[in-house]
């Protein structure tokens, strides 16, 4: 059995056979001999390679994805992406003018925030399916945003969260959505979901007092408070809207044959349908001068002027600087661009049917999707799922069936303003509460309460806290809350253990499971200290061979561990470590800490080789 000694100054081999003790090597031990220095990375060859890596083929081609499908477009693709365009904006219209309501905007900004996206996106997106438009999350998170800034809010919002999503796909800052777990991220939409149809009940029951806000609690005391304002007409056009669409959404897919492919594009125009006959209907009433709907009213017609976002406004008569403009948007300035940029990636994700998603590439994308559309007075965009998955459905082939949207959106803008002026207000509620419906996590909840219950405690917390102390404030509540979580679990890392006994000799042999960080050294130490005391033991061997990492705070506790542990009569052996956490201790208490280490297959042997080490006390 060859073993590794070592005291203060020497480090030697010796092989040992039944008989014989014969000394193979033998070198002096000098701090330049044996450097335990640590070792700090040259990052020029990274840097050279990053810089090298711009200007390439395969780069250009990643960052404008148009080069790699631009080659082999063929008119059978145009038509495929034409049909699914038209399809998607079919559906896409009516929606940005309903969440342009919810954002407190005027009709026609939601027509200005659909365009920019799809005409960009079709350039510098990867994903062939995802579409870049107003959602209902974006229209909420800007709400209260523009009841203090008005529009000049919303776009500014829009342009900041751009650049700031930019520059992380620039700087390749996709991994931050990690952070994000999947309860958050159920809690966040759930809590959106229901936030969005509480703020939707009074324009479906024709209620006209709009209330203190949109948020969850005031929509309901909104509700309560005017209940008596409801209009029958209203009511029974939007309860019947709501109840035509998702009885439209149940029966998807269902029968087979012609029935089958009649339902399907049943429900991908259903959308465009309700509100085309909720249209129709009030006009009716219109030539008979009655009215017996609220209106949308008025949409500006023409396409929105090009020019720079507002850095300055004027609101109800008061001046607002950049400065102040940025204190009013506060925190929504980063929760907005974080919950753009988790739409995108994870609707990507689930349209490419497990094909990797570049999420660098998305962001960079999106972030020039919001830019571009801010100098054309949109408000914050992302990807829509809804829209998403009527593209996908509708056999779209590469991104640029997006311009086809845009191009459906502009004409809309230019010669069918007039006619949105009929929409009724209680068939777009009907339109947003039917999407919020199944956008409501029921799955996952019943999967986080299948498989791990405690998941529950973060989706609780992030539902209550965003509607009740709103959507930007609960996602930051629910992130914190899910943190603590996980750093509950590295503090307290888990150590097998185990003892035996050679001889007269009592061993405890601990075996933590994970790598060390400071929050986790208090308890090691305890739990050491702790264990060795209830098992009497004379030596305690701690089996780093799970340890990859160590920071300061934990050498300084294990080396007051060793302290305390010998003050009890009790030894220390440091068994199989990696050579880097070693050369950390070296560096903290070579003297302490080098006789410690032993590097034997066998715990039994190494044992017994401390009790009667062959050169003496010292020996390692």
């Amino acid at each position: 059995m060859s073993v590794l000694h070592a005291d203060r100054n020497k480090l030697f081999w010796v092989t040992v056979t039944r008989s014989t003790q014969v000394v193979v090597f033998i070198h002096f031990n000098t701090d330049s001999d044996l450097d335990y220095r640590e070792q700090f990375p040259d990052i020029r060859p990274l840097i050279r390679r990053q810089f090298s890596g711009i200007w390439t083929r395969e780069n250009a081609i990643r960052r404008f994805p148009v080069l790699q499908w631009g080659p082999q477009y063929t008119l059978k693709k145009l038509a495929s992406d034409a049909i699914a365009g038209i399809t998607v904006g079919l559906t896409s219209i009516p929606q940005s003018i309903a969440y342009a309501v919810v954002a407190n905007l005027e009709p026609q900004y939601g027509l200005y925030s659909n365009f920019m996206g799809s005409f960009v996106y079709a350039f510098f997106g990867s994903v062939k399916e995802i579409t870049i438009a107003p959602t209902a999350i974006m229209a909420l998170m800007v709400q209260h945003k523009v009841l203090q800034l008005g529009p000049a809010g919303a776009i500014l919002a829009s342009f900041l969260s751009g650049c700031i999503i930019l520059l992380l796909g620039l700087l390749n800052f996709g991994f931050v959505v990690q952070f994000i777990s999947m309860p958050v991220i159920t809690g966040f939409i759930t809590a959106a979901a229901i936030t969005i149809m509480s703020s939707q009940i009074k324009s479906l029951m024709g209620i006209s007092s709009a209330g203190r806000s949109s948020s969850f609690v005031d929509s309901w005391a909104n509700v309560f408070e005017n209940v008596g304002q409801t209009r029958l007409w209203d009511a029974l056009l939007g309860f019947g809207t709501l109840a035509i669409l998702i009885f439209i959404t149940l029966i998807k897919g269902r029968g087979s044959g012609r029935w089958r492919s009649f339902t399907n594009n049943l429900n991908l125009l259903r959308n465009a349908l309700v509100v085309i006959g909720g249209g129709v209907l009030a006009y009716g009433f219109a030539t008979r001068d009655l009215q017996p709907f609220r209106l949308t009213g008025k949409v500006a017609s023409g396409f929105p002027t090009v020019e720079l976002p507002p850095f300055s406004t004027t609101f109800k008569d008061e001046f607002y600087d950049f400065p102040r403009m940025l204190h009013i948007l506060g925190s929504s300035v980063i929760a907005i661009p974080m919950i753009s940029i988790l739409e995108v990636v994870s609707i990507g994700k689930a349209f490419t049917k497990g094909k990797p998603v570049d999420a660098t590439q998305e962001m960079i994308a999106l972030g020039l999707c919001n830019i571009a559309g801010s100098f054309t007075s949109s408000i914050p965009t992302t990807a829509s799922f809804a829209r998403t998955a009527i593209n996908s459905s509708s056999g779209v082939r590469t991104p640029f069936g997006g311009v086809f949207t845009g191009i459906l959106v502009l004409s809309a803008l230019g010669l069918l303003t007039d006619w949105f002026y009929y929409i009724p207000k209680a068939t777009l509620a009907a339109v947003i509460i039917a999407a919020m419906v199944f956008m409501i996590e029921y799955r996952a909840v019943a999967e986080m309460w299948r498989i791990k219950r405690i998941d529950i405690i973060p989706f609780l917390v992030t539902v209550v806290s965003c509607l009740f102390a709103g959507l930007e404030y609960g996602i930051l509540i629910g992130i914190g809350v899910n943190l603590c979580f996980l750093l509950y679990l590295i503090s307290r890392p888990r150590i097998d253990h185990r003892t035996i006994k050679i001889n007269s000799t009592n061993a405890l042999i601990l075996r933590p499971t994970n790598d060390l960080a400071f929050s986790s050294a208090e308890y090691l130490r305890d739990r050491i200290i702790r264990m060795a005391s209830e098992h009497a033991a004379d030596v305690v061997v701690i089996d780093g061979e799970l340890i990859k990492y160590v920071d300061s705070t934990v050498v300084k506790n294990l080396s007051g561990t060793v302290t305390d542990l010998n003050a009890q009569g009790r030894d220390v052996l440091l068994w199989r470590w990696n050579r880097e956490v070693q050369y950390s201790l070296y560096r903290y208490r070579k003297d302490q800490f080098m006789p410690l280490f032993r590097a034997d297959g066998n715990e039994e042997a190494m044992i017994r080789e401390w009790k009667s080490p062959p050169f003496g006390e010292g020996s390692v």
